[in-house]
């Protein structure tokens, strides 16, 4: 994927926040990752194959978010962000994000369990549900009022974070969750964000971007180097779970005679952008 870089620009691009969940489960051969391609007139990043995820909004941090949020709360989870207050909207945000875009919702029903939307008697309620929060008519507070629910902020572990470099035409700080995908559910992109869906093995994902024909930005990417070294689902999530500090991942947009590349912190070409030394 092309880059641009606009020097005199860049400091004028505002970061937004933003949170991705990557929800994997046990396939036949290994641990799967399900990926959505975004559509190809999208003005950013069209194309490419990335985890369900955007921009957090006004309502994630809704009035009574913390009451239906189940086994975490705002004070508790707003720490291990390193923000003051409105951490747990992350956590929202990627659960309606998923909803939106995939079909998946993570929240309990009036019986403890995942709410399973495949069953004949919540699946064309639950469509008509998924329309309205994508549309902005439906928060997800009045949706959890309605069906009784739940939010499974609590099946959701916090996995990494990235920071978009500087020189991008847009940026944002998004917060990588990973979560067991639900069972009882079926995946199904909105068509309009977002043009196909899989299941796809980490590994084969980046072998298929290696032959140039499954585009990835570079966070995806590094996610699913990571994900590849797991060999179950449980693992990644308990991996996360026992993680107690994420550091933020900040690379650099550097020229150089082949073009434009992305450096990350540590490389030789990072520190010396940055004039920090290796060791700092």
């Amino acid at each position: 994927m092309s880059l641009s870089f606009d020097a005199d620009d860049a400091a004028d691009v505002p970061i937004r926040d933003a949170s991705t969940v990557m929800l994997v489960r046990d396939g036949r051969a290994g641990l799967e990752v399900f990926m959505l391609r975004r559509n190809l007139n999208s003005d950013f990043v069209g194309g490419a194959y990335v985890f369900p995820g955007g921009a957090v909004d006004p309502g994630d941090s809704a009035d009574r978010i913390d009451v239906l949020s189940e086994g975490r709360s705002d004070a508790k989870v707003s720490p291990l962000l390193g923000v003051a207050s409105g951490g747990l909207a992350y956590w929202v945000a990627a659960i309606r994000e998923s909803f939106e875009e995939a079909g998946f919702l993570l929240a309990y029903d009036r019986s403890g369990e995942i709410v399973a939307l495949d069953d004949s008697v919540h699946s064309e309620r639950f469509k008509e549900h998924r329309r309205a929060v994508d549309h902005g008519a439906l928060g997800l507070v009045e949706l959890c009022d309605r069906e009784e629910l739940r939010l499974a902020v609590d099946r959701m572990q916090y996995f990494s974070r990235w920071i978009t470099p500087l020189g991008a035409p847009r940026r944002y700080d998004t917060r990588f969750f990973v979560a067991e995908a639900p069972a009882g559910q079926t995946p199904v992109h909105d068509e309009r964000e977002t043009i196909a869906n899989l299941w796809i093995r980490p590994v084969e994902a980046l072998e298929r971007h290696e032959a140039g024909e499954f585009e990835l930005i570079f966070p995806t990417m590094r996610s699913l180097e990571a994900l590849d070294r797991f060999d179950t689902a449980a693992s990644v999530v308990d991996h996360a779970a026992a993680v107690e500090r994420v550091e933020p991942v900040l690379p650099t947009i550097r020229e150089s005679d082949d073009g434009l590349r992305i450096v990350l912190p540590g490389d030789v070409q990072f520190d010396a952008a940055t004039n920090r030394r290796i060791d700092d």
